[in-house]
């Protein structure tokens, strides 16, 4: 698994990183959280991402992975939901960060993000100084933000954080072409989160209602599977290779609870990068047609 220097935090990450979302289901077995969580990291994949929002993810990676600390980069997410106070507040940022330790069983994290908050909440001095002790004090390694649009451009270009979390994909090309050359140049980590398009592909019709409505609409829109199908490419395929290998991407993450889903992702992003007259057409699509589309939310 190729891996790659995460901006110049000094921390280094695999191509292909684990959403370890869907491992927090709790109707997923505790042998199928560490036995997929295990494999990953046994096929190099040196990034696990997750969050407070996540049902058990914390606690799972606690019980199944925290043996194995020195393995892989931990990224996680918060600023809400920590018990004893209010959301978006230092105590929040401070507390929630020593409560995922705990839930983590390990003594640092190294990637946390604020989680998707709103651009005047990001812009708080105090917000920002509760990261900047947790960083001092070494509970975290990398102050980061997760997020879309005009939030994300702000912390890019702010000098307040080491890394960003953002979509990127083939429906979803704002951030790609608007905020990670800037994140590029200022030396930041960039994790693409839904690199495959929330698989929005496999719906014969509209799933009203799904976080892959969106991406399904601009699919229809962007008609690249005459694209994908010219080139010998099945859409996974098609699209994890276009998010990991975009410029300025570190890691795509990739959540699964499926094992066999796990290891196929695992063979595909060690594909390389499209080819370029691919990569030609799928950029003329987003010019023709995606310019007035902003970042998913």
């Amino acid at each position: 698994m190729q891996q790659r220097d995460f901006g110049t935090t000094g921390l280094r990450v695999s191509v292909l990183g684990l959403g370890a979302g869907q491992i927090g289901d709790a109707r997923h077995s505790e042998d199928l959280a560490g036995t997929l969580m295990n494999r990953a990291l046994d096929h190099g994949v040196t990034l696990v991402d997750t969050a407070r929002g996540y049902g058990l993810s914390e606690q799972r990676i606690g019980r199944h992975l925290s043996w194995r600390r020195n393995d892989f980069i931990l990224s996680s997410k918060g600023g809400y939901d920590a018990e004893g106070a209010q959301d978006w507040t230092p105590a929040a940022i401070r507390l929630g960060i020593e409560q995922a330790l705990t839930r983590l069983r390990v003594d640092w994290i190294d990637i946390f993000h604020l989680h998707s908050c709103p651009l005047d909440v990001l812009r708080q001095d105090e917000l920002l100084g509760a990261l900047d002790d947790a960083v001092a004090s070494g509970l975290i390694r990398v102050a980061a933000y997760s997020g879309e649009n005009e939030a994300l451009h702000w912390a890019v270009a702010s000098g307040r954080f080491g890394s960003v979390e953002t979509s990127v994909n083939v429906a979803d090309q704002w951030s790609a072409r608007h905020v990670l050359p800037h994140a590029r140049d200022a030396g930041l980590g960039v994790i693409a989160k839904r690199p495959i398009a929330n698989a929005a592909w496999q719906y014969a019709r509209r799933p009203t209602g799904q976080y892959a409505e969106t991406y399904w609409e601009r699919l229809g829109v962007l008609d690249l599977g005459s694209v994908r199908q010219g080139a010998g490419l099945e859409w996974d395929d098609f699209a994890l290779r276009f998010a990991a290998y975009t410029p300025g991407v570190h890691s795509a993450i990739v959540g699964t609870a499926n094992i066999e889903n796990l290891e196929r992702n695992i063979r595909l992003a060690q594909n390389g990068p499209l080819p370029l007259d691919v990569l030609t057409h799928i950029h003329a699509a987003w010019d023709a047609h995606g310019q007035d589309w902003g970042g998913e939310v």
